[in-house]
């Protein structure tokens, strides 16, 4: 099996990741959205018995990335600390004007997220671009949509932006080298993008903390800037970063490297230095849990080990 997307956003649903699903598929560009799992018919904990036989995992494949609806209860829920850019970059738009073109669709896709959601940056022009703004959806998940300039560097039509704030504020510089050199060897390399500080004191953020940041692993692009508001937003579960991984070796690797909260390890999942959530998992994650009582396995263990589906 190739990989072909190291890193995947996954995304906590409660109860309904298949709405959430259609949701995408008609409100984002170029999405589509298909059930990947299911919620086994016993073997459950006693939470999850009324999810039996449920969508377990939702796939939303937002042009060409793909992103992870995670069907359950209501522990977690999304936070505005990692959000979701959408470049609009008009060099991808074909007619006679590309930029209106991106423009409209820009635009379209800001009516469809509104509705029901709460707006924190409104649609407008900004001194950083033509056209930005910035949404939650109705369930909680945060978007930014910006009219990208076409003679700047290319990137992705999705790019994941970790914002830190709180405890790891003003660390989204060494947030970013960490993950870099974490992820060095893996085939695509990684890499520490642009790099802009506040320069003065804005918030709680210094002069040198970032207010715009991006790297890139395994020639994923994503943002890591530090919040220059008070803010109350921190990282939490309600959005992960689950990372496909070739075999033990790997997952033992990145394990050791990123687990920095022993209580918050589960099923894969742990969380890092900087509170962001993680899940290890094996590139043939589907594979080993459609063997017998592999779900009932999974539940037993903290690190993912291969050969104990």
């Amino acid at each position: 099996m190739t990989i072909t997307q190291r890193i995947v956003p996954n995304i906590w649903s409660i109860g309904n990741a298949e709405e959430m699903g259609r949701f995408y598929a008609a409100s984002l560009p170029a999405t589509s959205y298909e059930v990947e799992s299911r919620y086994p018919d016993q073997g459950l904990l006693d939470f999850q018995e009324p999810l039996a036989g449920q969508p377990l995992t939702v796939t939303v494949w937002v042009a060409g990335t793909k992103m992870t609806l995670i069907n359950a209860g209501g522990e977690f829920r999304p936070t505005p600390a990692i959000s979701f850019m959408l470049n609009f970059d008009p060099s991808r738009f074909d007619g006679p004007d590309p930029e209106a073109t991106a423009r409209a669709s820009l635009d379209a896709t800001w009516d469809a997220l509104v509705v029901d959601g709460v707006v924190r940056m409104d649609v407008d022009e900004y001194p950083f671009a033509k056209r930005y703004g910035w949404v939650e959806d109705r369930y909680g998940v945060n978007w930014q949509l910006m009219l990208t300039d076409p003679a700047g560097d290319p990137r992705p039509f999705v790019v994941p932006a970790l914002m830190f704030g709180g405890p790891a504020q003003d660390k989204a510089a060494e947030a970013a080298d960490f993950y870099v050199s974490l992820f060095s060897s893996v085939p695509g390399g990684a890499a520490v993008g642009n790099r802009f500080p506040y320069g003065t004191p804005t918030g709680p953020a210094s002069a040198e903390a970032l207010a715009y940041g991006e790297f890139s692993i395994a020639d994923q692009w994503f943002m890591a800037t530090d919040f220059g508001a008070d803010h109350a937003f921190l990282f939490s579960e309600g959005v992960s970063l689950e990372v496909q991984c070739e075999d033990q070796a790997e997952i033992d690797r990145l394990w050791d490297a990123l687990s920095a909260v022993p209580e918050a390890e589960q099923c894969g999942w742990l969380k890092d230095r900087y509170g962001v959530s993680w899940q290890i998992v094996p590139e043939n994650m589907g594979e080993l849990m459609a063997r017998p009582n592999a779900f009932e396995r999974m539940l037993e263990m903290k690190k993912l080990i291969i050969a104990d589906f």
